[in-house]
């Protein structure tokens, strides 16, 4: 059986992290960065939230590649070549990619998520289930930069990127632009090359809500875990029963917002700062952008993409997107 190659690139020291952290508490609108989310806990959460009844993205987008999946290879692969290098942004568990294996034949798997320990214990159980596949993770906060040690795609072989999930939609539409322009890049790093994507489309405000505030609250548990990973990050003193999950759908800018509210006047202290918060007041933790299908179209091609196809379920809530690099 093969073993797994990982690489670690650009790690950001625990303090470096921390700064950061606190940076965005400090800020005039208190903001902290989801990618704080995905500790091992968060990770785990936030696989318990795509098994939620509420939480149509994961399961509308599996039926998708379900109803449609010998199209959406073979347009993939008209796009990359066979036998391409599948290259899984924010992988997690590699489930979804996993599901695609027999229909894309691809060469190589690498997987990059910023969750470093779960992507590695992900990897391990994938090279038991398919010992001769060529595997690899990366450790990467591609937020901010997207880019590949040269030696995962080797000369000759057409690269597909894959980022499914709607993520795309934690970006605001500049920031997306700016991913989706480093996706291309890396896709055509050997030649031809492609995307597949998942977006989340606008629907009903209801459905929105309730996917982002379940009944069940493990939603509410994903966010509030962020104020734990930040006591043990930056040494804070957040008492989470003092805090609330809050989550809105924002017409204006078609997102989904989520925040933790503070349910009574307090203070929080961590190493060398301090925030009052009124009750009420609000940290921002993430944004879910929600897209018409022509829009989200118009910034894959604003990317540089083109021959997009679009692949969609019968109410027309997520959008599965292939394009040429």
């Amino acid at each position: 059986m093969k073993t797994p190659l990982f690489f670690q690139l650009e790690t950001l020291s625990g303090e470096a992290l921390a700064a950061e952290a606190a940076a965005g508490l400090g800020a005039a609108t208190a903001t902290v960065s989801p990618k704080f989310f995905y500790d091992a806990l968060g990770s785990r959460l936030f696989e318990a939230i795509t098994e939620l009844d509420e939480y149509y993205p994961t399961r509308t987008e599996a039926g998708i590649f379900a109803t449609q999946g010998a199209a959406l290879a073979d347009a993939a692969v008209s796009c990359s070549g066979p036998a391409p290098v599948l290259v899984d942004l924010g992988a997690g568990n590699c489930a979804k990619a996993a599901r695609l294996f027999p229909s894309l034949a691809p060469s190589r798997y690498v997987a990059v998520d910023i969750s470093t320990d779960f992507l590695r214990e992900a990897l391990a159980g994938l090279q038991r289930e398919h010992p001769a596949m060529d595997l690899a993770g990366v450790g990467q906060d591609f937020s901010t930069r997207l880019s590949l040690p040269p030696e995962l795609t080797p000369t000759g072989a057409g690269v597909l990127v894959f980022y499914p999930g709607s993520s795309i939609g934690n970006f605001a539409p500049a920031e997306a632009l700016r991913l989706l322009r480093e996706a291309r890049t890396l896709a055509r790093r050997t030649g031809g090359g492609g995307l597949i994507i998942g977006a989340d489309l606008v629907k009903d405000v209801r459905a929105l809500q309730l996917a982002y505030d379940d009944p069940l609250g493990v939603t509410a548990a994903f966010n509030l875990n962020l104020l734990r990973r930040l006591n043990g990050m930056l040494g804070a003193d957040f008492d989470l029963r003092q805090w609330r999950h809050v989550a809105r759908f924002d017409t204006q800018h078609s997102r989904i917002e989520m925040h933790l509210e503070a349910r009574e006047a307090l203070t929080v202290r961590w190493r060398g700062g301090e925030r009052r918060f009124g009750a009420g007041e609000r940290i921002h933790t993430e944004n879910s952008y929600k897209w018409q299908p022509d829009a989200f179209e118009a910034l894959l091609q604003a990317a540089g993409f083109g021959g997009v196809q679009r692949f969609t379920d019968p109410k027309g809530w997520f959008g599965v997107f292939v394009a040429r690099a």
